[in-house]
């Protein structure tokens, strides 16, 4: 049971020391790999190819922290819009959450950045340069000399120059490919920008060299998360226990034993049920479909055993499952032994349920995106909030008028500049511009504005009156934005 147990205690990419353990992971080959490829090369193109498009022009995905300016899908969203935005975030955790519980980890292994770039083309690279894992192995042994040498610089230069590359986009998308390129076109000016560039790129470099699978084991939260979202039900790579043990080739036990039986055992899983042997029989125990051949050890890029169940390293990448059907096609097996898999279907065969708990997930899930949509619906273009004046209450005018002062804050969040009018809604008056009288709000832009409303003494009715502005484009109404029109108290 120790022996069993023992991979509970340690980490494949770490040794007994605490030290790193380089992981040289064969390189797998198969139908689910091949799909993989095919997706990582729809993944890459997207990636490469987003930040390129533009929408009314300006770009169609853009995450400006620092000016605190988000374009998704081309519309672009303001510190104003930020609650809508919260909103689309809370809605994508619990879709990762629905998802994880019902499709266990196949984010990881087929999606995540970090998998995609890793497996699909730094390893394809170190697979070209070094060879295979029996390869790499020998060259990390090998003293160093002129071919060790060629190979580590010529794979340097290349794995630095593709974390450069990524880390280039990276930054399209922070701050559009437009400002990059202009960057690059003229770097003196932005030397601050190109010291960050270069951290990010040595960031990304030394994950891709050296640290690789820890990013997923130690760094990212999301395989921990696993151990509360999974339940029987999850469907995740999994070993059949129940056909693959016991492992190994046929055998037969004798029992010579003086008490008259002897209890030997078959493993399934990380228990052992025992099975009584009398005396002097022969007993011939039927080995399961495993042969202990470490075909998906051996493939694993984090280094685990799929057959001791799902673990934390697990990235459902799938090469275990390649490697494996491969092993069963060669000595006449069916395939599946390590496949997609819930621990109900393994065990007792049955189909994946629409549990309360997916249920639960599912109908919170839909009210969130109901309630995006009808915010991303309800989200007009220009933004508006009127405020009066502070330290200002009115102003009484020579001929007998009320004034007060207010003003305008506006953010287009369109890609065009509006003109913009405005004209009192409720109340008749005059709207006098402080300054030019042509109110242009810049795309992407804000503009503060102030103006007076002059109303007639006779048509202010108390010291406190509402009042509706209307904001039109031409003569069409945009909005209507409401304040209150300070006066004199009157007395009956």
């Amino acid at each position: 049971m120790v022996d069993q147990e023992s991979f509970r205690d340690s980490v494949a990419t770490i040794t007994k020391e605490g030290k790193r353990n380089y992981i040289f992971p064969k390189k797998p080959k198969g139908k689910l790999y091949n799909l993989r490829t095919w997706f990582s090369i729809f993944y890459l193109i997207v990636f490469f190819t987003l930040p390129f498009i533009k929408v009314n022009g300006g770009p169609f995905l853009m995450i400006n922290i620092l000016e605190r300016k988000f374009i998704l899908f081309g519309l672009i969203f303001w510190p104003q819009d930020f609650f809508i935005f919260g909103i689309g975030m809370v809605t994508f955790i619990v879709f990762v959450i629905l998802f994880t519980v019902v499709f266990g980890r196949i984010f990881c292994g087929w999606a995540c950045p970090q998998t995609i770039f890793m497996e699909m083309v730094f390893r394809k690279i170190e697979y070209w340069i070094d060879g295979d894992a029996t390869q790499q192995k020998q060259l990390k042994a090998m003293a160093w000399n002129a071919k060790k040498i060629q190979k580590r610089v010529f794979k340097f230069i290349l794995f630095f120059a593709l974390s450069f590359l990524i880390a280039n986009f990276f930054l399209a998308y922070l701050i559009s490919m437009d400002e990059l390129l202009g960057y690059i076109t003229n770097p003196a000016g932005h030397v601050g920008t190109l010291i960050s560039l270069l951290t990010f790129t040595t960031v990304f470099f030394f994950v891709y060299w050296w640290f690789r699978e820890q990013a997923c084991i130690v760094v990212c939260p999301y395989g921990r998360l696993q151990g509360v979202l999974l339940d029987r039900n999850s469907i995740v790579v999994a070993y059949d226990r129940l056909r693959g043990e016991p492992r190994g080739i046929q055998a037969k036990h004798k029992n010579n034993s003086h008490n008259g039986e002897q209890e030997t055992s078959a493993a399934f899983g990380n228990e052992r049920s025992p099975i009584r042997i009398a005396a002097n029989e022969t007993a011939e125990v039927k080995n399961g479909d495993c042969i202990d051949c470490h075909a998906c050890v051996r493939v694993c890029p984090t280094g685990i055993d799929i057959r001791n169940g799902t673990q934390l390293e697990c990235v459902n990448c799938t090469a275990c499952v390649d490697a494996c059907d491969a092993i069963m096609t060669s000595i006449n097996k069916p395939e599946g032994l390590v496949r997609y898999a819930s621990e109900n279907s393994i065990v007792n065969g049955v189909q994946l349920k629409f549990t309360t708990r997916i249920k639960a997930y599912t109908a919170v899930l839909t009210l969130l995106v109901a309630l995006l949509v009808f915010l991303l619906a309800s989200r007009t273009d220009l933004d508006a909030r009127l405020m009066r004046t502070n330290g200002m209450t009115y102003t009484s005018l020579p001929d007998g008028r009320i004034e007060n002062l207010y003003s305008l804050k506006l953010a287009n969040k369109t890609h065009k500049d509006i003109a913009i009018s405005l004209k009192l809604e409720n109340v008749k008056g005059e709207i006098a511009m402080v300054g030019s009288s042509n109110l242009i709000v810049k795309k992407e832009d804000y503009s503060n504005v102030q103006f007076f409303v002059k109303l007639n003494r006779d048509d202010v009715k108390g010291w406190k009156i509402p009042l509706e502005i209307g904001l039109y484009e031409g003569d069409v109404k945009i909005k209507t934005i409401t304040a209150n029109f300070m006066g004199p108290e009157v007395y009956d």
